[in-house]
């Protein structure tokens, strides 16, 4: 039986960066990753870090898609697209953004409420509450039995 909820205190941003490496691991293509939480609440820190990770490289340039609205990673494990939907009024929107296309690999997804009806039914669900300084609790659901490999 596997667990239907994970809450892990994160207190430093080394913390959000190891869960976001311990995802990426686990990643594989179709897979989607829902980033829930206020502004501020790492979500775009633990997107970077999850794409580094995939990538192997420590450096890579993950710049956020606020703007763009959606990045492109050419990772080994297949393409990863970052979307950022802040600025999208829903989900008729992501057709002309590639979304369908884009399943096809792995979906990292901030603003996922974005998504409505779309949104993939076996994702992981990650919602980030701010703590003080870089401190977060992330609670992780989704992923059936990989939701306890992310534990630290």
């Amino acid at each position: 039986m596997s667990l239907e909820s994970l809450t892990l205190a994160l207190p430093d941003l080394a913390a959000t960066e190891a869960l976001a490496a311990r995802a990426a691991a686990l990643a594989r293509p179709g897979d989607a990753l829902l980033l829930e939480g206020p502004l501020g609440a790492g979500k775009s820190a633990f997107a970077r870090a999850f794409l580094r990770a995939a990538a192997g490289d420590a450096g890579l340039e993950v710049p956020s898609p606020s703007f763009t609205l959606v990045q492109a990673y050419d990772l080994p494990l297949g393409v990863a697209h970052h979307f950022d939907l802040y600025r999208l009024s829903g989900p008729e929107e992501l057709e002309e953004l590639g979304w369908e296309e884009a399943r096809d690999g792995i979906v990292i997804v901030e603003w996922p409420q974005r998504l409505e009806y779309l949104a993939p039914p076996d994702a992981l669900r990650l919602r980030l509450e701010p703590g003080e300084g870089d401190a977060r609790t992330a609670t992780l659901s989704g992923w059936g039995a990989r939701l306890e490999a992310l534990r630290a």
